[in-house]
């Protein structure tokens, strides 16, 4: 297959773009970013499998030009993953990113015949919700609230919209917490994952500080691109909406123990009385888990990283490429 991945120089994207190659697709990434040294370098076995694009999903002509180069598939990731400093200062750049965006790559790839499109959403689109309820499965009411989440709930909209009016192959899947290879600061992601604030910290050699645990259903980038991928080649999905996740448990606090454990003398811990933490765990209180009994029913997937099975393969890979990211 021919796959065309928006967004696919961001560490999402490269981890999706790893697991197609591997599996034998023609990848192109687009983006406004180049591809980092390292993955250029890991990437440079697949030759002509693989083909780098730099433009911004932004611009209609550019987009028309790349999707008329024909594609069996197409995968929507690119995304500002917005701050609230960032949603007061400059809202108009969220939504053209996030939303708007997106139409125009749709209805170029209704004319040029393509297969199927994967609009990659996220665990963001309950938004409040996610506090209300202990399990967050596909038919939960969203109720978002930052421009991000609200960008993401209203992409599912049109692409489900547009997919019963044209008929039209077009899959969401709501990502749960994403950490792994690749995450870097790109300008597009305000605040790091938890995971990658406490790899940077043993980098710095000083202490990973938490406020709380932070108990989540963290998911390795590898789980979600061997999901995606699966999605991609499924010869007919039942639904059009799919959760993304570990559907399991565990804090950034043990990963982090995790990972120090792997290092003697380096400390990940939570704050003493009056300590200001040095890792940001983007809220004040932790979100429900989502279910993927969906996805599991259907494909008989399920993430294969845990906790430290993720922190010791992320170490490894950081000794590999960390430093030509």
């Amino acid at each position: 297959m021919k796959i065309l991945i928006f967004g696919g120089t961001g560490f999402v994207g490269i981890n999706i773009a790893a697991a197609l190659l591997a599996r034998g697709h023609d990848v192109t990434l687009f983006d406004r970013a180049a591809l980092p040294r390292a993955a250029q370098r890991v990437f440079a076995g697949y030759g002509a499998l693989l083909t780098v694009v730099q433009g911004d999903v932004t611009e209609p002509q550019a987009v028309e030009k790349i999707i008329a180069c024909g594609f069996d598939a197409i995968i929507l990731g690119a995304a500002i993953t917005a701050s609230p400093v960032r949603d007061a200062a400059d809202p108009a750049s969220i939504l053209q990113v996030n939303l708007l965006a997106q139409v125009p790559i749709l209805m170029a790839a209704r004319r040029s015949g393509v297969g199927r499109i994967i609009n990659l959403s996220s665990a963001a689109a309950y938004g409040a919700a996610a506090l209300r309820n202990t399990l967050l499965d596909e038919e939960t009411a969203c109720d978002p609230v930052s421009l991000y989440a609200i960008t993401k709930y209203a992409s599912e909209k049109v692409a489900a919209r547009l997919a019963a009016l044209w008929q039209s192959d077009i899959v969401s899947v709501r990502l749960s917490a994403v950490f792994g290879p690749w995450e870097r600061a790109t300008g597009t992601r305000d605040t790091p994952s938890a995971q990658m604030q406490i790899m940077a910290a043993l980098q710095q050699r000083g202490e990973a500080i938490l406020s709380r645990p932070g108990l989540r259903d963290w998911i390795y980038a590898l789980d979600v691109a061997d999901a995606v991928a699966l999605l991609v080649e499924a010869a007919r999905p039942k639904h059009r909406l799919y959760n993304i996740s570990t559907g399991r448990e565990w804090s950034a606090l043990q990963w982090g123990q995790d990972l120090a454990a792997l290092h003697h003398g380096w400390v990940c811990r939570l704050a003493e009385p009056d300590e200001a933490p040095t890792i940001d765990l983007f809220s004040e209180a932790d979100r429900a888990p989502l279910s993927v009994v969906r996805l599991e029913q259907e494909f008989g997937w399920r993430a294969r990283f845990g906790c430290a099975d993720s922190a010791a393969d992320l170490n490894n890979w950081w000794a590999h490429h960390g430093e030509g990211t």
